[in-house]
C-alpha cells in the first residue's frame, strides 16, 4: 500500500487588491514552515489566480494523492456550501485517483474567539499594528 501524500489547498475568496491576496500567501508560507503539510497551495474562488481547479491541479502535479480543500472563510455560506463543494466534485472527477476532501470553514472553531478577543484588546492597549 502506497502512503498518502497530502496537500493543503488553501482557498480564499480572492481580491483585485494584491495586498489582500498576499495575506493568503503569508498564511500558506506559515503553514508550510510548521512542517506538517509541506505542500500548501493557495487558490482563489475568483478575482485572482490560481483558481481552485488550477490550484488543485498543481497539487496533483506535485504528487499529492490526497488534497484537503481548506476554506479561508468564516462561515459555511453559499461559497463554501455550493461553490467549493462543486469545485471539489469537479477536481475529483478530473483526478479520480486522488482523494479530495473539503474541510470546514473557520467560523465556529473555538480558537476564533481567542483571536477576536486579542484583536479587540489590541485596540485598547495600543498594541494594534500600524
Amino acid at each position: 500500500m502506497t502512503p498518502r501524500t497530502t496537500a493543503l489547498l488553501l482557498i480564499a475568496h480572492g481580491s483585485r487588491r494584491p495586498e489582500a491576496n498576499a495575506d493568503l500567501c503569508h498564511v500558506a508560507d506559515s503553514l508550510r514552515a510548521r512542517g506538517r503539510y509541506p505542500r500548501v497551495q493557495v487558490s482563489y474562488l475568483e478575482l485572482a489566480e490560481p483558481d481552485i481547479e488550477g490550484g488543485g491541479g498543481l497539487c496533483v502535479e506535485a504528487g499529492a494523492t490526497e488534497v484537503i480543500l481548506l476554506p479561508y472563510f468564516l462561515s459555511p455560506g453559499k461559497h463554501v456550501a455550493e461553490d467549493l463543494t462543486a469545485a471539489r466534485d469537479r477536481l475529483a472527477a478530473r483526478f479520480p485517483a486522488v482523494r479530495f476532501v473539503l474541510a470546514e470553514p473557520l467560523g465556529r472553531h473555538p480558537l476564533i474567539l481567542d483571536v477576536l478577543e486579542q484583536r479587540a484588546g489590541e485596540t485598547q492597549t495600543g498594541d494594534r499594528p500600524a
